[in-house]
């Protein structure tokens, strides 16, 4: 799996009501979520978004509540993956879950700034900052989180009988 994209970058402890803010918990759909994707940290967040991009994290990212709004919001925005110094375990499970690629890379997190363009070639376990020459090694992802991500999500990839 190789994803290209611009970075958006925030910083450490960033919990799912800074994600997607309570207030719009009473829907299910994923656009109306998309749209309020982040406004309470960067309100400019759905504007400069684009399909690809990769949002970049501090520590600890998707601390907070369990909810699954989150790296919904996160993906339905157009954010193609999100790498981070460390993530919450359940925001982690909920993300991969939801077919929303994942990865944590200190290094990576660290060495690129907003608005570097990112490549990142997760069966190598190889992340490029293109801007820079950089590049920084993390772990491929494993074969079934593979197809977890490209059918869309657990519950596809059981549909499909990828995973039993």
């Amino acid at each position: 799996m190789v994803f290209n994209g611009k970075a958006i970058k925030y910083g450490d402890n960033v919990d799912t009501d800074v994600i997607i803010p309570a207030r719009y918990l009473n829907t299910i759909d994923k656009k109306e979520l998309a749209s309020h994707c982040m406004e309470d940290i960067d309100k400019d967040f759905v504007k400069k978004v684009n399909a690809g991009d990769i949002m970049i994290a501090g520590n600890n990212f998707g601390c907070g509540s369990s909810r699954e709004h989150a790296p919904i919001a996160i993906k339905e925005s157009g954010i193609s993956l999100v790498i981070a110094k460390s993530f919450a375990r359940i925001f982690y499970r909920n993300s991969i879950n939801i077919g929303l690629a994942i990865v944590e890379c200190p290094e990576a997190a660290e060495g690129i700034s907003e608005g570097d363009t990112v490549e990142a070639d997760l069966d190598n376990g190889v992340i490029y900052n293109r801007t820079t020459g950089k590049s920084f090694e993390t772990k491929p992802f494993p074969e079934f989180i593979q197809k977890i991500i490209a059918n869309g999500g657990l519950v596809e990839s059981i549909r499909r009988g990828d995973i039993k």
